[in-house]
């Protein structure tokens, strides 16, 4: 291949670097937009489900406009962390009426963990400054049905949806009794602790109180979130 033949390719590189934010090893200190702090933004996720169940939503006015856009474009200072289901009727952003910049989402099918996920989680608590990671699950979870159904039949998911199946099964083995929405809260659960216990980010941010993890859970009839867990190991 020639110099020539290599130079768009050395060019889109750049490019692409250049639109990736920095990420360094020291946190980020920034005066101008001081941490929300954890008993905080559980308030303001409550308060955003409650006008979202009342079908008084406020974002789509004042914090999902042009100007939010442009206010967000440089920089981002999410207040939560919410790790969710990727189920389409459960965007974290409506449900709590936030706008934005407000949340810093990970959604995978069943809110499991994977490196990929406490990676993206590590990077908002230590960079970004949120200090409450929410774990929400939701009523008839399809990810959560799945395992409970291949583990009952014995038999094998297919492709990658496996890897889905093997994260979630611990949580559906330990739950008593063959109720789908106990075993959805299992889950949750399972998956509250895994990031407590994530060493060595995760886990002294929690034993410090820097951070709190807590679950929630989501009913898609009502569109009422209710958590779970007080923050606290059970």
């Amino acid at each position: 291949m020639t110099t020539l033949q290599l130079a768009p390719t050395f060019l889109l590189a750049s490019l692409l670097l250049c639109a990736l934010p920095a990420i360094s090893n020291e946190p980020r200190r920034d005066r101008e937009h001081p941490k929300v702090v954890a008993a905080d933004a559980f308030a303001r996720l409550e308060d955003g489900n409650q006008r979202y169940v009342a079908a008084e939503s406020s974002c789509l006015h004042d914090r999902q406009d042009a100007k939010r856009r442009v206010d967000q474009a440089t920089d981002q200072h999410p207040f939560a962390v919410i790790l969710g289901c990727a189920d389409s009727r459960t965007s974290p952003e409506l449900l709590f009426d936030q706008g934005l910049g407000d949340l810093f989402v990970v959604r995978v099918a069943g809110n499991v963990l994977n490196d990929h996920v406490l990676g993206s989680i590590e990077y908002a608590v230590e960079h970004l400054g949120a200090r409450i990671v929410v774990v929400l699950g939701h009523e008839r979870c399809g990810a959560v049905k799945a395992t409970r159904d291949i583990l009952a039949t014995k038999a094998e998911a297919p492709s990658h949806i496996n890897s889905l199946v093997s994260a979630i099964r611990p949580a559906v083995e330990a739950a008593p009794g063959t109720d789908l929405e106990v075993m959805i809260h299992a889950n949750i659960r399972y998956v509250v602790q895994g990031l407590r216990s994530s060493a060595p980010t995760l886990k002294s941010k929690v034993d410090s109180g820097e951070i709190v993890v807590v679950g929630a859970y989501y009913d898609l009839d009502t569109g009422k979130v209710v958590f779970i867990d007080d923050g606290q190991d059970d």
